[in-house]
């Protein structure tokens, strides 16, 4: 009988040729292991430890779970594995014995045992008209059990249908909903509908403990915390900011791709350079998966998951420019971190009430990551940044195109001073400098060099499109403070950038030439500027001398 139904699961694979088709099927009910089959089939990363975690609570009050995760984070790979481990319709041994998973004492216990219903709720939404999602996902199910059971046959609502079926098998359902939350996210006139009928599977106690093994569900924003959401507010969450033990499976680790890296002939010092960067709980130097993948399979270093439309909402949360949120982003793009209070956010799009909420929201889109956290009287505070080279571009490319007037003038002045810079026009550069530590992107500590060293950055933050910026770069017998070097195929001069304070700008430019700073670019083959830029306390001004040399 399981081979039986295991060949007919397969033959409705090979029929399906769009969603619809998969929906008329009626796949929400057992959909088999030919998902993962495919994922196998490529260069798998194994995240089946995470089989083992969901394996730990069956049938425990911790059985219902709820993750919250960036975009191309890898939720949908993970519900594609779950289904193929637990549906009872397969033979799914053969994927998973050389795996994890199959060294966990649960492995025999569970593989391959329980009945699953699997809603992708994004499918679901393409399927149906808004209005009609809830009666399109009962009915779907329903029809399930009934394809799968034919004995099962009264009309019944869903929990009626689930639980004859359940009581007719002999055993619990294995529930799977990945992107839970796309109905509040783009339906919202239908939350109230929605959030009732996830109340009607899973807050009843009774029904929820007789029906359900576990429940594993994905998102992209966390549970809200304002109450709206109390139809889930059993779930244990696991979430960017607190993933607990499901930390490991948020991305790859930096093991898993230095092995990809071994096995591809690619630079690892370039895949972190590019991906890495993201610290999960407890754990740093966590890899996105889906662009790490892409560069595998492409053989290529750039921003794949910048081609989402995700990045639309970088631009719209940043245009608020509440409480200066856009002097703290101009801060993180000029490689500075910073604190923020991120208990206060309610995950909810509708109602973010200051720039800590917007940039709390940017940490679960995947934009910023956070570094530690410390506890003061307010409560606990994150320090965050951006964490890697492909997301840096995503705020440059928001940089050139925001719509907000001062941000807008702030990166026409950087090409400015760039352009002036080139030119060996000093006078032009200090002014430059006068300018905008007059601005409200001047730091507000500005008493010693350090400050003076986020200030350039800050004044050449247009130099993140055609630059590498490096701090405090080992050169000859020193330290350089700012380094800039030319991107591939430009042709502009590289800049080493000495600062100096209560001391004169050319005393900068001497220390550059004593101790050697363009020997650390003696490869580099162009001209290369030194620039000495000097503050004076007692006169409040700048000073700048530029030097062309070659290596």
């Amino acid at each position: 009988m399981k081979e039986t139904k295991k060949n007919n699961r397969e033959g409705k694979y090979k029929l399906a040729g769009s969603k619809a088709a998969e929906a008329e099927m009626g796949i929400y009910i057992n959909p088999g292991d030919s998902g993962f089959k495919i994922i196998r089939n490529g260069q798998y990363i194994d995240k089946t430890g995470l089989i083992a975690v969901i394996n730990n609570v069956i049938d425990t009050l911790d059985r219902l779970i709820c993750v919250s995760r960036a975009r191309r984070f890898g939720k949908s790979l993970a519900a594609q594995m779950l289904c193929a481990y637990y549906d009872k319709t397969c033979d799914a041994a053969a994927l998973f014995d050389d795996l994890e998973i199959a060294g966990d004492p649960s492995y025999k216990d569970h593989l391959n045992r329980y009945d699953v219903i699997y809603l992708d709720m994004t499918t679901m939404l393409g399927n149906s008209k808004p209005e009609e999602l809830i009666r399109f996902t009962e009915e779907s199910i329903i029809k399930g059990l009934r394809e799968e059971y034919p004995e099962v046959n009264e009309e019944r609502t869903v929990v009626e249908t689930l639980t004859r079926t359940m009581r007719h098998t002999g055993n619990k359902f294995i529930v799977i909903i990945d992107e839970w939350d796309a109905p509040l996210r783009e339906t919202p006139q239908i939350e109230k509908e929605y959030l009732q009928f996830l109340r009607t599977l899973f807050k009843g106690s009774g029904t929820t403990n007789q029906l359900f093994a576990a429940v594993y569900m994905t998102g992209i924003l966390p549970i809200r915390k304002n109450g709206s959401q109390s139809a889930i507010s059993d779930f244990r969450e696991y979430t960017m900011l607190k993933p607990g033990k499901l930390a490991r499976f948020t991305g790859f680790t930096e093991e898993e791709v230095r092995g990809l890296c071994d096995r591809n002939d690619l630079s690892f010092e370039k895949m972190a350079k590019w991906y890495d960067g993201y610290t999960v709980g407890r754990l740093c130097n966590i890899f996105n998966p889906y662009s790490v993948m892409s560069a595998v399979y492409w053989q290529e270093f750039e921003s794949y998951w910048r081609k989402t439309s995700a990045a639309e909402t970088l631009i719209t949360y940043v245009d608020m420019d509440m409480d200066g949120l856009q002097a703290d982003i101009v801060r993180l793009i000029a490689g500075e971190e910073i604190y923020i209070h991120t208990e206060g956010f309610q995950n909810d799009l509708s109602d973010l009430r200051d720039k800590d909420d917007i940039l709390t929201l940017l940490v679960h889109l995947g934009y910023l990551t956070c570094e530690i956290e410390e506890e003061e009287s307010g409560g606990s505070i994150r320090l965050v940044k951006i964490p890697n080279e492909e997301v840096r571009q995503e705020f440059r490319d928001m940089l050139r195109r925001a719509r907000h007037r001062k941000l807008v003038s702030l990166v026409q002045e950087s090409d400015q001073l760039l352009r002036d810079t080139v030119k060996g026009n000093e006078s032009a550069v200090a002014l430059a400098f006068e300018k905008l530590r007059d601005s409200e992107y001047a730091p507000t500590w500005y008493n010693n060099e350090q400050a003076l060293r986020y200030f350039i950055k800050v004044a050449y933050i247009s130099c993140v499109d055609q630059y590498a910026k490096v701090e405090e770069m080992p050169t000859g017998h020193g330290i350089a403070d700012v380094v800039f070097v030319p991107r591939r195929r430009s042709q502009l001069p590289a800049m080493i950038v000495e600062l100096k304070w209560n001391k004169t700008a050319e005393n900068a430019i001497r220390q550059a030439k004593d101790r050697n700073y363009p020997a650390a670019l003696k490869n580099y083959g162009g001209d290369i500027l030194l620039i000495g830029v000097s503050y004076e306390e007692g006169t409040g001004r700048h000073s700048c001398r530029i030097e062309k040399v070659r290596t």
